[in-house]
């Protein structure tokens, strides 16, 4: 039998289906054919749910960035699979914002059923949020396919706030991303709420004698504590981004370097040679005219972090539903 290199680039693909693994991958438009609007309906249902809830960009860009680092971009975070589902991992306290991705994908499987994944809904909705909230625009590469897993105990190496950045980067690293992608990617928080919960060892635990994160600006202190006082109310809620809660822009990253973060991870990252070179690159006088500008920075990383772990081709499957595997 003669082997022509059509022939074995064909046996090489049934192979690789026998075994489970894709050769396909994510690309810009992949339902441009198979569901045409599938984005303007992402779209127009984030729009629509947004004017009832002004923080809505903030939380579809954290379940984006939740469900991106435990099994990959997958939607496993939605899953409602009983106790161990994975969205009751404590590392996913506060997440929310899938009832917004439910209600795109009833319209989506009214309009195309069985094609749009789960997976591929919450990365869009997370770069219509970020629209909203006057952030850049920008294409996200679909064709991601829905995990068949969700187990909250997958779930226990999600970022902390009470992580060292060294630790940061490490968990980072272990999904393919750079100290520059975590700078970009906690800018995130420049849109957004956090509890007093997350706040309490900052304030007052975080020296022996109960004394606060020295990195915190001295005029900043009292208004912290103001907000979250000893032994208060561990929900009540205040910006993470000091001066614009919500717009997109790179003020988050002045506050870093001004002891104005709220997060100690955010502060740490001025606190560490890397990031903290990272953080500068973007306050420069010069920086919107020379070099890469923030805003096209995040949307690398965003775009790179949308692609961890993605399943495609024969990997996965589309649900129904995104609460429930087929």
């Amino acid at each position: 039998m003669v082997w022509t290199k059509a022939k074995m680039r064909l046996a090489l693909s049934l192979v690789m289906v026998f075994f489970g693994i894709s050769l396909a991958d994510l690309k810009v438009g992949f339902y441009s054919n198979t569901c045409p609007q599938a984005e303007s309906i992402v779209r127009r249902v984030v729009s629509g749910a947004a004017l009832s809830d002004p923080n809505l960009p903030a939380i579809l860009l954290r379940l984006h960035f939740h469900d991106c680092f435990v099994e990959g971009c997958d939607g496993s975070i939605l899953v409602n699979n009983g106790a161990i589902s994975e969205k009751n991992a404590f590392g996913h306290e506060g997440v929310r914002g899938f009832e917004i991705v439910e209600a795109a994908k009833a319209e989506l499987e009214a309009a195309c059923p069985g094609v749009v994944s789960c997976s591929d809904i919450v990365a869009l909705a997370a770069r219509d949020a970020i629209s909203l909230a006057n952030g850049p625009a920008y294409e996200v590469p679909t064709g991601r396919r829905d995990g068949r897993v969700s187990d909250m105990s997958l779930a226990k190496d999600m970022p902390e706030v009470s992580d060292s950045i060294q630790i940061l980067k490490d968990k980072f690293m272990q999904k393919g991303l750079n100290a520059k992608d975590l700078v970009l990617l906690s800018a995130a928080h420049t849109i957004g709420t956090t509890a007093c919960f997350f706040m309490s060892k900052r304030l007052y635990d975080f020296l022996p004698g109960g004394q606060p994160d020295p990195t915190i600006n001295p005029t900043f202190l009292p208004e912290l504590t103001t907000q979250c006082p000893q032994n208060g109310d561990i929900n009540v809620r205040l910006p993470i981004d000091r001066f614009s809660e919500r717009l997109f822009d790179k003020q988050i990253l002045h506050n870093i370097k001004d002891g104005f973060a709220v997060l100690q991870t955010d502060a740490g990252l001025y606190e560490d040679v890397t990031t903290r070179q990272v953080v500068d690159s973007y306050l420069g006088m010069l920086n919107p005219f020379f070099g890469p500008t923030f805003e096209s920075d995040f949307v690398k990383a965003i775009v790179k972090m949308g692609k961890i772990g993605v399943k495609t081709g024969f990997n996965g499957e589309i649900r129904r539903v995104c609460s429930a595997f087929n």
